[in-house]
């Protein structure tokens, strides 16, 4: 008998294997036993979590290990479930699981994993891989229509952007049911017979969820952000016509400066400030919080002495506002105050815009620079 997954329509061929029977393995550091199935031995989750799951969620904070912080996609059982118990979708981002296991503490359901590529929901399913495809091939992977009796699914909301639910029922046989916005709402909607109240349908971006997102933003911005301040200063001290570190700490600092300006207001300001300040698109929210951070930092030293031409005092302008565009536009993709297609719009804007920015006040700097040998 032939899957269902290659009557299925795909935007690329159907990967060799695909529907494949497979369960995952017992022995990842989570797993707390098993329960027997009729397709074999299921692995056990529970609703608490270990100090070592909460360290890795401490880690990947700070990006540490964050592309290896996953866990294997397929079929878990959390607490004791049975035929009846309902199914409920995910995707293997190891903070993703544990959150939602966490969330559903006292409750025993069937956990089905989608191979996200180590992504969470709303991103995947914005990037493809929490879709219709993924989940209709782990549905048969996992023989689910083996374990339980029914045939619903409980899918994350976030995540309907990526799955069809025709085509899901139409290929697999399973309703698609999307439940409420946020995790915590999970008891509440299975107390109300899988049923959403009007307000768990809404997703807020206060400022608690706001703030945990900086310490990641930061990390990544110093790994882009350290390459170009390293050049600022080692092209001054190279280039200059004095000492090495004297030419480094008068011409070379304050683009360094900037560099660092742009990061701050773009991975710290923009954030925190996101509903106050001025206009739509996340690129001009971030130049905007660049051009305060310009303002408190390096507006001090126009006033300082003849090191300082007015073309290398403009560079530090440009180079501070291109930067901290480019950081604040990269929350497009952790706020759903934005669409798929509003990303795209704003990029094909933001980007010529700020490589521009980056561009002009480097030639700047490099020129005046050359002037004061």
């Amino acid at each position: 008998m032939n899957s269902p997954l290659t009557a299925l329509p795909m935007a690329q061929p159907v990967p060799e294997g695909a529907g494949s029977f497979c369960l995952p393995s017992l022995n990842q550091d989570f797993v707390c036993g098993h329960l027997e199935t009729p397709v074999g031995k299921i692995p056990k989750v529970e609703s608490i979590l270990e100090r070592r799951d909460r360290l890795g969620h401490f880690r990947v904070r700070w990006n540490i290990g964050r592309d290896t912080f996953t866990v294997e996609p397929g079929l878990y059982a959390l607490s004791c479930p049975n035929t009846d118990s309902p199914v409920l979708v995910t995707a293997n981002y190891k903070l993703t699981f544990d959150l939602l296991r966490q969330a559903l503490d006292g409750f025993s359901c069937w956990i089905l994993v989608l191979d996200t590529k180590g992504v969470n929901v709303w991103c995947a399913a914005g990037k493809g891989t929490f879709g219709t495809e993924e989940l209709v091939d782990r549905i048969q992977a996992s023989r689910l229509h083996e374990v339980v009796k029914h045939r619903r699914l409980i899918v994350p909301q976030l995540g309907a952007t990526g799955v069809a639910a025709h085509s899901v029922k139409q290929y697999s046989g399973f309703s698609v049911h999307y439940g409420p916005v946020m995790l915590e709402d999970l008891p509440a909607y299975f107390r109300n017979g899988n049923k959403a109240e009007p307000g768990m349908r809404l997703k807020q971006f206060p400022l608690k969820e706001r703030f945990v997102l900086i310490p990641v933003e930061i990390m990544q911005a110093l790994q882009q952000g350290l390459p170009v301040i390293l050049f600022f200063l080692l092209s001054a001290g190279f280039f200059g016509n004095s000492s090495f570190f004297n030419m480094l700490i008068v011409h070379g600092l304050p683009p360094s400066l900037a560099v660092l300006s742009g990061i701050i207001g773009g991975t710290i300001f923009t954030p925190l400030l996101l509903p106050w300040i001025p206009g739509k698109a996340f690129s001009m929210k971030g130049a905007l919080c660049g051009l305060l951070l310009f303002l408190l930092v390096l507006l001090p030293l126009y006033g300082a002495d003849t090191h300082y031409s007015s073309l290398e005092k403009s560079s530090w302008l440009f180079i501070c506002l291109a930067v901290s565009s480019w950081f604040g536009m990269a929350f497009t993709g952790a706020s759903t105050f934005t669409s798929l297609n509003g990303v795209r719009k704003e990029m094909l804007i933001g980007l010529p815009l700020q490589f521009a920015a980056l561009t002009v006040g480097t030639v700047m700097w490099l020129t005046a620079l050359w002037l004061s040998t």
